[in-house]
């Protein structure tokens, strides 16, 4: 598979030169935040990791908790999920999304709806380890109803392998039974067959579903459920699609509108700048008629838009 991140691996790396560089930039007065950004997008999360190391070694100062010292707002909080590890990061998100007063449900539907059943066992494992606490019993205890059956589903990353020809038309025909076609909604086939078959089944099944009904799963879902179930059955089915179509969607609704969703614009830019970045901003381009870069340049200032734009990679 071709690579189809914004940010690579930095071909001439030398972890100390980079630590010796940032301590420069941040010795004296005054912050030099165009040396840090420019650096830092310019590696790998990998590379950033032995940057952390290498700085440790040669200062005694853990590489962050500087960077936090000297950086502040937007700009900081891009720059240190930068410097976290990809499933330390998404692990962090999940955790801060369930803690503290009421719940950041877009943020467990956006990792959980998007990741790969194998991310999702690694951050599971990570959690654990960072916080001593089962994630799937934070997660139940912070959730209800259909919405917390559906995200427990997730959790279990157990969806099928590949295509089961078999069972297409069944499927279709049984999203159509539990909705469009009776009073009231079985809300549990809707969450058995969008939490348990794999992408490729299931555009299959959306293409089936769409001829025995007339409409698309995502119209069906729209009418037939409402509030937290409704977003997320929708976040799993945009992601059966298309992942980059689903973040081009997010981003532009972070971005559109009167304010912006920052947390939501950091999030993705740092979690997708090295996997699918190029995709997005296609998807993007195609889907709202404006690029992305546009957009952040639009809507963003100062040391975080240049950052921003940076992870952006370029203007489509």
């Amino acid at each position: 598979m071709a690579f189809r991140g914004t940010v690579k691996p930095y071909g001439a790396f030398n972890a100390n030169d980079d630590a010796n560089a940032l301590q420069k930039a941040m010795k004296g007065l005054g912050t030099d935040e165009d040396t840090i950004m420019k650096l830092l997008t310019a590696r790998s999360n990998v590379q950033r990791q032995q940057i952390k190391a290498a700085y440790k070694t040669l200062f005694g100062k853990d590489l962050v908790d500087h960077l936090k010292s000297e950086l502040g707002g937007k700009f900081e909080s891009l720059i240190v999920g930068l410097m976290t590890a990809p499933i330390a990061y998404d692990a962090e998100l999940l955790r801060h999304a369930i803690k503290g007063a009421g719940t950041d449900e877009k943020v467990l539907i956006e990792i959980l709806a998007s990741r790969t059943p194998d991310q999702v066992k690694e951050i599971i494992a990570t959690y654990k380890n960072m916080y001593d606490h089962d994630l799937e019993h934070d997660v139940t205890g912070d959730t209800g109803g259909h919405f917390r059956r559906m995200l427990v589903i997730l959790l279990q990353a157990s969806r099928q392998q590949g295509v089961q020809e078999g069972t297409i038309e069944s499927d279709a025909k049984a999203l159509f039974a539990a909705g469009e076609q009776k009073f009231g909604t079985d809300e549990e086939q809707f969450i058995t067959i969008l939490g348990n078959r794999s992408a490729a089944h299931l555009q299959r099944v959306f293409a089936a579903y769409m001829k025995l009904s007339g409409f698309e799963i995502e119209e069906s879902i729209q009418r037939e459920t409402s509030g937290s179930l409704e977003k997320i059955l929708l976040a799993v089915v945009k992601c059966a699609r298309s992942v980059p179509a689903y973040f081009a969607e997010c981003l532009y609704h972070s971005m559109k509108g009167a304010g912006t969703d920052d947390e939501t614009l950091i999030r993705i830019m740092v979690t997708r700048s090295e996997v699918d970045m190029l995709d997005i901003r296609k998807e993007f381009r195609r889907m709202f008629a404006t690029s992305l870069h546009a957009m952040i340049k639009g809507d963003t200032a100062g040391d975080y838009r240049k950052c921003l734009l940076l992870l952006c990679g370029g203007e489509d």
